[in-house]
């Protein structure tokens, strides 16, 4: 039975995020996504994978590896579909950081819980159309990695 999912994923240009918050939940997305992921890549043998995620000049590309590292597809992506997106989420995390440290009441914290949930589900959706016919994703491992994009954006 193949295996289709990612056993390894690197962001080489990962230095921490300014905010400690947003580093723990950049941390967290691989850690979910390496736990339990469905990264299906069309027509490229059985799996496991690897992926390497980088922003350049306004493009993310998605380096996919066999597990032994060897190159097998570089899909790269305009930005410009996710910029809003990625804007109100990274204004979303930095809300809610604020509303934490501020000890904003719960019902501030749950309603912004829910915005972000919004935005993580839109930025999934975009994501899987944007790779479709090329790689297939659950829900959850489009929402772990829209999330690393997001903290790819922040550091440029």
């Amino acid at each position: 039975m193949p295996d289709r999912r990612l056993v390894r994923l690197d962001l080489p240009e990962a230095p921490p995020l300014q905010s400690a918050y947003a580093e723990a939940d950049r941390r967290q997305a691989v850690a979910d996504i390496l736990k339990e992921n469905r990264f299906d890549p069309a027509d490229l043998g059985d799996g496991p994978f690897s992926l390497t995620l980088t922003l350049r000049e306004g493009r993310l590309t998605f380096d996919i590896r066999d597990a032994a590292d060897q190159p097998l597809r570089a899909i790269i992506l305009a930005l410009g579909p996710f910029r809003r997106l990625i804007k109100d989420y990274i204004m979303v995390v930095e809300s809610h950081e604020l509303a934490v440290v501020s000890g904003d009441g719960e019902a501030r914290l749950q309603a912004i819980d829910m915005g972000r949930r919004g935005l993580h589900n839109e930025g999934a959706e975009l994501l899987m159309a944007r790779l479709e016919g090329r790689v297939t994703l659950d829900h959850e491992t489009a929402r772990r990695l829209f999330t690393l994009i997001c903290a790819l954006h922040q550091r440029i």
